[in-house]
């Protein structure tokens, strides 16, 4: 592998130990959290020899997000503690790609669980929603297909954009221009930026039409129920499914926005702004796959048996 600048030693800013620190928590408690998710899933999987449709989706999800943190904390520890080990031939595109990749399918297999859920629960009477109801089941594999492909097509995008920005990064060192960086963006990288741009905004748009039809759908059987004066429980159940469903939309609005202006150059300054965007790039994958535990029984009472254990061996562990 040939290196654009000779190694040296780590000199690593009070910043840098900052977010290291901080983004290094996050990864790995988000990596433990996806990490029951799938080893609970699977355990499932090999004792009932099949997975439903929600938990394919799952199960898919907690994959790429757990390797996505993976790749992201390599990703970011090499590049504020040693980064001229990382930006050498083949390395930095290789992470760059599996980085892309999972955090892509992520994006994608997301918006499939949103796109899930708003077909099974809505109750619209037209005739393509009827349709959809009935099919879903068969049609999710072939959605989680071509997610993976998606990203997959996106991770190539991002190996090659990554390659030419290394290759003339290095062609700059060589000739000493360590200081120039040109103001002018050519056709290649427009068109990067602009297709993998273009992968975060179907995904999103795939969420938003399925957050607002689903709650719609909530609002009118809220409705519904309150006219036929139907019992309270239900009534509480359905307020807070869609207080979830909007917990939901708020998050992946927010790291949507941060995930565009980190394709930005100018956004990768030091700086709080970008610091605080970091931050939550990390905490989401971790977050949100905790909602969707407590929002899954299976995974909610697997969960709560696991930390009453621990407690309970804790507790025996401190009298002895």
């Amino acid at each position: 592998m040939e290196a654009c600048h000779s190694p040296q030693q780590s000199n690593v800013t009070s910043y840098g130990a900052t977010t290291l620190a901080i983004t290094t928590l996050e990864v790995f408690a988000g990596m433990w959290i996806n990490a029951f998710i799938v080893c609970v899933l699977c355990i499932d999987w090999m004792k009932k020899k099949t997975l439903n449709s929600n938990e394919k989706i799952l199960l898919l999800l907690g994959c790429s997000r757990f390797c996505f943190l993976c790749f992201s904390w390599v990703y970011c520890s090499f590049s504020i503690t040693y980064p001229n080990y990382l930006y050498v031939q083949l390395t930095f595109q290789l992470i760059v790609f599996f980085q892309s990749f999972f955090n892509c399918c992520n994006l994608w297999v997301s918006a499939c669980l949103c796109v899930f859920y708003c077909i099974k629960i809505t109750n619209f009477r037209n005739s393509f929603f009827i349709y959809l109801k009935v099919k879903i089941d068969k049609m999710v594999p072939w959605l989680l297909l071509a997610s993976v492909l998606s990203a997959l097509a996106i991770g190539i995008i991002a190996y090659d954009m990554a390659d030419t920005n290394l290759s003339n990064n290095c062609n700059s060192s060589r000739q000493g221009n360590f200081s120039i960086v040109s103001g002018k963006m050519d056709k290649h990288f427009f068109q990067t930026y602009f297709i993998y741009g273009f992968g975060f905004v179907t995904s999103f748009t795939g969420v938003i039409s399925s957050a607002l039809l689903l709650l719609f759908s909530l609002w009118r059987h809220k409705r519904r129920m309150q006219k036929n004066s139907m019992n309270s429980l239900s009534m509480d159940a359905h307020i807070r499914a869609m207080k979830s469903i909007l917990s939901f939309f708020i998050m992946y609005s927010i790291n949507f926005i941060f995930l565009i202006l980190s394709l930005i150059p100018s956004t990768k300054e030091e700086n709080y702004v970008a610091l605080l965007g970091l931050l939550y790039l990390y905490a989401f994958p971790g977050v949100h796959s905790l909602i969707l535990i407590f929002s899954n029984p299976k995974l909610e009472k697997t969960l709560i048996r696991i930390l009453s254990f621990v407690n309970e061996f804790w507790c025996v562990g401190k009298k002895g």
